[in-house]
């Protein structure tokens, strides 16, 4: 549900970014501003670093390109480029998302220097947004209940709200006359979060993204908690065991029946290469299964991709294997969408978002299945899910 990359600097007479932190700005609904910082660092060749700036989080983007005074800066964990016209200390064009065809962008500017991403206000709010929050986004009396978790030093807010499918990642913000504004920006949507306190328990505000806009609504709650993320999703009366047979990017057919995965724990990761928690999970997972694959435990990947092809899929896959070092089989399983899921895995129902996790025992029983990821952003709740997922893989290898 939300870093740092790599650029080629020269002079800014040839049309070439500077190095420095910059200060850039990206459209959404309503003419709203989405802020965000990124660095642009000089390498010893003719290629340059820049990362994206989400508090804690740092996201490198490569491949930079130029083309007369015009950057290309492609984000490819999501198939999507930021082009802009370079003047100086100043940029100004369209994020744009190769997948979606005609795309008409949204536009991006931005400027070299020491600027913050919000001004930090003269006569800040005396209320706190620091701990735990119930979080309702829309005006319906049956809205899902969501999880809100800050902390503020100096006027600056960090923190994440987290959803039954996942968190909006790293935001970052600052205290203002009302509230506190917030924004995020890591590759794929923008996100601004605009609050107003009501009092020190409540507030309500309004998330943004790049088309449309939705009503929050927020109460103090220490003890907030989201459902129960292993009783969302279910195997279907009847069913024990999943039976999908699907491809690995060198097109070898793969299943839970082949040799390798005899007798040992299997976790499957439903994911897709466009989907943030999804990359956050992978972040955990590789280096995981790296330090505990000789104790008899496997993990399959299944990738749903946004178009049903196998060889753009391939690409995507390959990008995450080698930038999350995974020594796994990630598998194609199709594009991403209802259908596709009910029909590689018609043993599940209830599939509530991605990623979800499946944890089978040796018997080749699934035994429990897990919506969603609570990732670095939350904090203690990132805390909580490595603890009870090691505890759980204890328990089924034993």
């Amino acid at each position: 549900m939300i870093g740092l990359g790599l650029f080629t600097a020269c002079t800014p007479s040839t049309g070439r970014l500077q190095d420095g932190v910059w200060r850039g700005e990206l459209a959404v609904y309503e003419g709203r501003q989405v802020p965000f910082l990124f660095e642009v660092q000089r390498a010893a060749t003719d290629a340059a670093t820049v990362t994206l700036l989400n508090g804690d989080e740092r996201v490198p983007l490569t491949g930079v390109q130029y083309v007369g005074d015009t950057v290309l800066i492609p984000i490819e964990a999501y198939d999507a480029v930021i082009k802009a016209t370079v003047s100086g200390d100043r940029l100004e064009g369209l994020f744009l998302k190769n997948y979606v065809e005609n795309d008409l962008g949204v536009a991006f500017k931005a400027r070299r220097g020491d600027a913050p991403r919000f001004e930090v206000s003269a006569h800040p709010t005396a209320f706190s947004l620091d701990g735990k929050w119930d979080v309702f986004f829309g005006e319906k009396d049956d809205a899902t209940r969501n999880v809100g978790i800050f902390k503020s030093e100096n006027q600056i807010v960090t923190g994440s709200i987290l959803t039954n499918s996942g968190d909006l990642r790293f935001l970052e913000g600052a205290l203002t006359e009302q509230g506190v504004v917030l924004s995020a920006f890591s590759g794929l949507s923008p996100y601004l979060i605009e609050i107003n306190f009501t009092d020190d328990t409540s507030f309500e505000g309004t998330f943004y993204t790049a088309r449309s806009q939705t009503k929050l609504v927020g109460k103090r709650n220490e003890h907030a908690a989201l459902d129960d993320a292993y009783s969302l999703a279910q195997l279907k009366a009847g069913f024990s065991t999943l039976s999908f047979a699907l491809p690995n990017t060198d097109g070898q057919v793969i299943s839970l029946k082949d040799e390798r995965y005899k007798d040992k724990v299997v976790i499957i990761s439903i994911l897709g290469s466009w989907c943030p928690n999804c990359l956050d999970e992978l972040g955990f997972l590789a280096p995981w299964y790296a330090a505990n694959k000789d104790r008899g435990v496997e993990v399959i990947g299944l990738a749903f991709e946004r178009k049903n092809d196998l060889e753009y899929a391939t690409k995507a896959i390959n990008r995450l294997k080698e930038r999350f070092g995974v020594a796994y089989e990630i598998l194609f399983a199709g594009q991403a969408n209802a259908e596709t899921v009910a029909k590689v895995l018609p043993e599940v129902q209830n599939f509530g978002g991605y990623p979800t996790t499946i944890f089978i025992d040796k018997t080749g029983k699934v035994q429990k299945i897990h919506t969603g990821y609570s990732g670095p952003a939350t904090g203690l709740f990132y805390e909580e899910f490595k603890k009870e997922f090691n505890e759980l893989l204890d328990s089924l290898l034993k």
